[in-house]
């Protein structure tokens, strides 16, 4: 049990957890939020390397025949835990206000509601397999967040890339939207009111 514990598809997914305080410490760099350049250039590489290894994890474990029980409860909570601290550094230096916050808010809901229905679902030993469909919206998640955190230093290299990165974060959450209710319609047959 131990050495599944820290297999190396496990240990990409403590490194992934690991890395969301240090995505957003480089808000606060200076003692105050603040998205400075060199700032959003670190998060987005942190962020960037925590994303691969989302999905190297699973390909490892799965290649190397290292599934563990570890691997399969923190691998959506490392994801979870990520892009919420992504959204919400995002939110609060104004990279995401307005309407955009409704397409963040749309995703986190989701995120919590699915852990809670598979949480249920456990339980009564019924596993809900992660479709193909919610691969691409974590994806899709992934690259909009990315190219928000870019941000302002993004578009001083290419023009539009925080719009491009709205764009996407609303099409994430379209996606999001779908799949959570086609998580909670394949539950609601193993739920007992």
């Amino acid at each position: 049990m131990a050495s599944q514990a820290y297999s190396l598809p496990n240990i990409l997914t403590y490194a992934r957890i690991a890395a969301v305080p240090l995505v957003v410490l480089c808000f606060f760099v200076e003692g105050r939020l603040h998205g400075s350049d060199t700032a959003r250039w670190t998060a987005l590489g942190l962020f960037v390397a925590a994303s691969v290894t989302d999905w190297l994890d699973g390909y490892l474990a799965r290649a190397w025949q290292q599934t563990s029980t570890i691997g399969r409860m923190l691998d959506p909570i490392a994801d979870k835990l990520l892009v919420a601290a992504a959204l919400l550094v995002l939110a609060a230096d104004g990279t995401i206000a307005g309407w955009t916050i409704w397409a963040a808010i749309v995703i986190l809901c989701r995120e919590i509601l699915v852990s809670g229905l598979r949480e249920y679902l456990a339980e009564l030993k019924v596993s809900v397999p992660v479709t193909r469909l919610a691969k691409w919206k974590t994806a899709t998640q992934m690259v909009a967040i990315s190219f928000l955190l870019a941000g302002p230093a993004g578009d001083q290299l290419v023009p539009f890339v925080t719009q491009a990165g709205i764009l996407l974060l609303w099409i994430a959450a379209i996606i999001t939207l779908y799949t959570g209710y086609d998580y909670f319609r394949a539950g609601l047959r193993h739920i007992d009111v």
